[in-house]
């Protein structure tokens, strides 16, 4: 009786992580799983699983994680309780090293279909090949890129075509020198260090691919549409 009433509760835990809402389902879904109705919740979903048997709670550093499948998905509410869920993706990464996403705090097992949904979006910021877990609000600019495909794919196309019509190690290398840039502040020095190379070589690589995009780096909304622009191209490139 008591494994029947389980797979009750996590069936009803399915139905509210597709964000269906009739009425006393998440009363019920709490009884059934013996979770709170109102506590806070974060949802998790994973691209690869952390192996074991989905379905199944586990306990870790004081945490309630509950796990279920879905698809090549496997999503995981953690019961939060007062904690702070900054520290959850370290967590995860010890059980699986992802790429993940975690979606905003659920006050409440009613509200499991929207986190799921956005720990989806934040799972979609993380570039092919990538591994890693990441919370929605560490990654909200690319958060809107990937929510908008084709928005992204114009803006790609708009920024960097010329770019794209160079030779591949070529349009790499200039790629890896504005992310570089970028990560050290805007520090061509910084950057130079991390690419091996010379400052003065850093520079002619960014004043070349501000003369391929039309586009000047010390222009703050010209630096606004090449970053989104690289963000987008990351997400999207293939990997080699």
């Amino acid at each position: 009786m008591r494994g029947r009433s389980d797979e009750q509760g996590r069936a009803l835990l399915d139905a509210l992580l597709e964000g269906r809402s009739e009425p006393e389902l998440a009363a019920r879904a709490a009884s059934g799983l013996g979770l709170p109705e109102r506590g806070r919740y974060a949802v998790v979903v994973l691209r690869d699983g952390g192996g074991g048997t989905a379905g199944t709670a586990m306990y870790a550093d004081g945490l309630r994680f509950v796990r279920r499948r879905r698809g090549d998905r496997e999503i995981v509410v953690v019961s939060l309780g007062d904690r702070d869920p900054a520290g959850l993706a370290a967590l995860m990464v010890r059980w699986c090293p992802g790429p993940g996403g975690i979606g905003p705090v659920a006050d409440g097992l009613a509200e499991l279909g929207t986190a799921r949904r956005l720990a989806e979006v934040a799972l979609l910021t993380c570039p092919p090949g990538t591994t890693g877990i990441v919370r929605l609000e560490e990654r909200l600019p690319a958060a809107l890129l990937v929510s908008q495909p084709e928005l992204s794919a114009r803006l790609v196309s708009d920024v960097f075509g010329p770019l794209l019509a160079l030779d591949p190690a070529d349009r790499a290398l200039l790629v890896r020198t504005l992310e570089a840039w970028l990560e050290c502040g805007g520090s061509a020095g910084r950057a130079a260090g991390r690419l091996y190379c010379h400052r003065n070589t850093v520079l002619n690589r960014l004043r070349r691919l501000e003369r391929l995009t039309s586009r000047s780096l010390t222009r703050p909304r010209e630096l606004i549409e090449m970053t989104l622009a690289l963000d987008a191209f990351r997400l999207t490139a293939p990997q080699a």
